[in-house]
């Protein structure tokens, strides 16, 4: 009992599977253009993305690059502007460079009136401070040893010094001026320091550029370090690996896209300050410029999902429209055995090529069927020798007839002596025979009458709405015309007829046919070549 309710289970599911999958046009269409128009819509927003995409990538990336090259160019303008104050006043202390109090002076001048510099100090040729500003720096009368200070005093012109420790211990660069008197010999420098790790020029210069969104500025020298950098805490730092970074210190200027050093993929423009090698970088967080994308697809998605929804009753209205006239062909064509379906596939209407082509073949397949049909009908009815009816065709007729209570009368005949044309003459001769028995009957009947051959040398004449004098007739000549008919081969021959009618007989087909057989027994008992007719009370 288990096994069958499992079995009754898997069936069902099995047929309700068939069902599922059971797609008619209309269904395949509607999914057809469903499909079409989700992979459409699919496909052109992922293009639209990939296209607003890479468009926003590559203008931050020519944002930044063009920010970069802006910013360079306003270093460089503040250092060429510093480079000027610095020669001016070394021009002023060259005369009164004995003069400690005019050397003082301008030396707080130099820092007060520009807020270039942190501090300012003058410096003779042996590297002893003889000036300061802030006078509060302890500094003075002391020499400087410092790497920046050699190398001033080394070089003895313009210099803008790398990065290194002051004599109290700041992370400082110096850009400085030598000082010369009238003849030319060199006296010292004056210079100007920025404290790298406090408010400076350059933080006021590019600090205010700093975005909320994660997007910031950075300047290195050529060795890697880090100058000036949102993050005070880096400032002096050197860089790790950066494509971008190593661009800058080979003096190159542009954008890329790259990942900094804490795993954040950016859009860097670049651009190098020619006066001093320095790199000043502009980045944005890649994540930050395609934030307003993904909104702006959404927002897109939003609007275009009401307008897809609406097109679906559209879509199914012209999937119906196209597949009507298909499915009506197709039930048309399942139904072709039964009654009025070429009439029915004839009036369906077909309004585009393929469907009137479709319902066209249709008919002509049923029209060129129903005479095959035909014929096949008619060769199992008939005899293949003579073309008349054979036993098949004759019982159609009958009970056609008897079915309609239609009167006929039967005329059955026999070729006498038969046998012995065939013995002595030959079968081929023998179905002459029979042939032209065959045509002479066709001469002498009517075309509604039924001509059949019953077996042998055996025939019958079924003649509807023929009285019994009628079929004598029809008999007797039949019988007159066969016996002065000379056949090649076989000479004269001759036949006996049995005639009677059906409406002298109250039996089936069946009955009236035995009842002519006995009239034909009849006339060959008489002496053969004669009509026998059966009187039936």
């Amino acid at each position: 009992m288990q096994l069958f309710s499992g079995a009754a289970i898997s069936m069902s599911f099995s047929a309700k599977l068939r069902i599922l999958l059971h797609i008619n046009l209309r269904r395949l269409i509607v999914l057809v253009a469903f499909g079409s128009a989700i992979i459409s819509l699919a496909n052109g927003f992922h293009a639209s993305y990939r296209v607003q995409r890479q468009l926003l990538i590559d203008t931050a990336l020519e944002a930044n690059h063009a920010y970069a090259l802006k910013l360079a160019q306003s270093t460089q303008d503040y250092l060429q502007s510093t480079r000027q104050q610095l020669a001016y006043s070394a021009g002023l202390l060259g005369p009164r460079f004995n003069q400690p109090g005019a050397l003082q002076a301008e030396a707080t001048r130099l820092r007060e009136q520009t807020n270039t510099f942190n501090s300012v100090a003058v410096v003779n040729a042996k590297g002893v401070v003889v000036a300061v500003s802030p006078e509060a720096l302890p500094v003075m009368g002391r020499q400087l040893a410092t790497p920046g200070a050699l190398k001033m005093l080394r070089e003895r012109q313009p210099v803008i010094t790398e990065p290194y420790l002051s004599s109290v211990g700041n992370l400082v660069i110096v850009i400085s001026h030598p000082i010369v008197d009238g003849l030319g010999r060199y006296l010292g420098y004056v210079g100007g320091t920025i404290y790298l790790k406090q408010k400076n020029i350059l933080s006021r210069l590019l600090g205010q550029h700093f975005y909320r969104d994660g997007s910031y500025l950075y300047v290195v020298d050529q060795k890697r370090r880090l100058l000036f950098h949102p993050d005070p805490a880096r400032v002096g730092e050197t860089a790790g690996a950066n494509t971008v970074i190593d661009a800058v210190a080979r003096q190159e200027s542009g954008s890329k896209r790259t990942v900094n050093t804490l795993g954040v993929d950016m859009l860097a423009g670049y651009a190098a300050v020619p006066a001093t090698g320095w790199g000043i970088v502009a980045q944005r967080p890649t994540t930050a410029t395609l934030a307003p994308l993904n909104q702006l697809m959404f927002n897109t998605l939003w609007h275009t999902l009401p307008v897809a929804l609406l097109s679906l009753p559209l879509i199914w209205w012209l999937a119906r429209l196209i597949s009507r006239p298909l499915m009506q062909l197709a039930e048309g064509a399942s139904r072709m055995d039964t009654p009025g379906t070429a009439e029915r596939i004839d009036r369906i209407s077909v309004w585009y090529v393929e469907a009137a082509q479709i319902k066209r073949a249709l008919l002509i397949g049923m029209s060129l069927l129903q005479k095959k049909i035909g014929r096949l009908k008619a060769d199992v009815q008939t005899d293949p020798l003579t073309g008349l009816a054979n036993r098949r065709g004759m019982d159609t007729a009958l009970a056609t007839w008897q079915l309609q209570s239609r009167a006929f009368s039967v005329v059955a005949i026999d070729i006498d002596h038969f046998k012995q044309v065939n013995d002595l003459r030959g079968h081929a001769v023998g179905d002459a025979v029979i042939l032209r028995l065959a045509q002479l009957m066709r001469a002498c009947s009517r075309d509604a009458d039924v001509l059949c051959r019953n077996g042998g040398d055996e025939f019958l004449m079924l003649l509807p709405d023929a009285s019994l004098e009628v079929a004598q007739r029809v008999a007797e000549r039949l019988r007159a015309k066969v016996a002065e008919t000379v056949i090649a081969g076989a000479g004269k021959v001759t036949v006996s007829l049995g005639v009677v009618a059906s409406s002298q007989h109250a039996g089936g087909a069946d009955a009236i046919l035995r009842a002519a057989d006995a009239a034909l027994y009849h006339a060959k008992q008489q002496g053969r070549n004669r009509v026998g007719v059966l009187e039936i009370a």
